[in-house]
């Protein structure tokens, strides 16, 4: 009997011996925290994606935080670039199982920092922290915007974008650039190459109209590894409306101010072997005193006019509307110049002057046509020569279809 009942004894012990391996092997199959009742383990249980720690994420990276069971109870994602931390927003699916951003994008040359509580089917809270990095890009690209925010323009502004690089994924920057207006009117874009968006209405401004242009170049891949750098509003406000028509060959200007002619101003345009280019032009650039010289403009070295008063620019080829001092007699009478548009002036330049009397009176963004000049119209290109082209003909030149 006592034999009998320590062989009893010996089996029970060798039977729980033989459970705990049991249990410990169940425990190193399913975790221990199985097997006291504790969660999965964070990296289990709340999946991040990009993975922990990656690096060189792309732009169209996808960022998404999903539980395969219970819900998801808060997710907070925030971004660091340049030494700025930002807010990513988001949102969590109708179950609560999945977090997105609401952005389609990440922003490149950042850390994103993304912390997770959710809650398992046991209803068990579980934490997760993780980070990523996205690509640093090695080359980048800008785009130069006329007119300049805050400005006040003519009704014949042209919004012109110009890039510092070829831009080949055109479709793809052109979508990242966005033209509004107050009130409301249709604006389209038009590419002249791979280096210059421009925008514009159907018609002129209308007086009063506030524009606005939102650039979200940043990220955008505007040829392959060349990245924008760019993300701000720019706005500007149409003031009164000024339309001059020059004829070349009566050498006058009749100056309209909101439809009505307030001048007409005797002019000097090109010359017979130097006429002045036809069609509408658009004031760019005013300068009370620059430096003309003939070769600048590839002509030989038949000028250099170190101080031509009240200069206005009309188009990148150098056709401008400028005082005239050194041929007093030719304005009303004779065509002298060498392309441009000359009005009366004096040296050094003053207010009472035609020339100074219409520099006063005008803005970037003016428009100054040229009609009966024995030259051809000038190129839509040439300046913010876009009024040139038909609608049709502008609507054509999107990269978007």
């Amino acid at each position: 009997m006592h034999v009998q009942t320590r062989a009893r004894r010996a089996g029970a012990v060798l039977a729980a011996a033989l459970t705990w391996v049991v249990l410990l092997a169940g425990c190193t199959a399913h975790g221990v925290g199985d097997v006291f009742g504790r969660p999965a383990a964070p990296d289990d249980f709340i999946r991040v994606t990009p993975d922990d720690g990656s690096k060189d994420v792309h732009a169209g990276g996808r960022l998404r935080v999903r539980v395969p069971s219970g819900r998801l109870e808060s997710v907070t994602v925030v971004g660091s670039q340049d030494g700025q931390d930002f807010p990513v927003p988001g949102h969590l699916s109708a179950d609560e199982t999945l977090w997105r951003p609401d952005g389609p994008r990440l922003v490149l040359a950042a850390k994103y920092t993304i912390d997770a509580v959710a809650l398992d089917g046991d209803g068990r809270r579980v934490a997760r922290h993780a980070t990523f990095t996205t690509f640093v890009p090695d080359e980048r690209f800008i785009g130069y915007l006329m007119p300049e925010n805050h400005a006040t323009v003519g009704t014949g502004m042209i919004v012109s974008v110009q890039f510092n690089r070829r831009i080949e994924n055109r479709a793809a920057v052109e979508r990242a650039i966005r033209v509004t207006a107050r009130p409301a009117v249709e604006i389209r874009p038009h590419w002249f190459g791979g280096k210059r968006l421009d925008f514009r209405p159907r018609q002129y401004w209308r007086p009063g109209t506030r524009v606005t242009v939102a650039l979200r170049l940043r990220d955008v891949e505007g040829a392959p590894g060349v990245y924008g750098l760019q993300y701000k509003n720019v706005s500007f406000t149409v003031g009164r409306s000024q339309v001059s028509l020059v004829d070349a060959a009566a050498h006058i200007m009749k100056v309209r101010r909101d439809g009505k002619v307030i001048a007409t101003v005797p002019i000097t345009a090109g010359a017979p072997r130097t006429t002045t280019y036809n069609g509408r032009m658009v004031v760019m650039e005013m300068l009370e005193v620059t430096r003309m010289n003939s070769r600048t403009v590839g002509f030989g070295g038949e000028y250099d006019i170190p101080d031509v008063p009240h200069a206005m620019r009309l188009t990148e080829s150098g056709t401008f509307v400028h005082g005239n001092y050194w041929a007093p007699d030719a304005p009303g009478r004779v065509n002298v110049s060498h392309g441009c548009v000359g009005l009366k002036d004096v040296k050094g330049g003053r207010s009472d002057t035609p020339a100074g009397w219409f520099f006063d009176r005008s803005l970037i963004g003016d428009v100054v046509e040229v009609v009966h000049s024995d030259d051809k119209k000038v190129a839509p290109d040439n300046g913010l020569g876009g009024w040139n082209m038909s609608w049709s003909e502008w609507k054509s030149g999107s990269a978007v279809r």
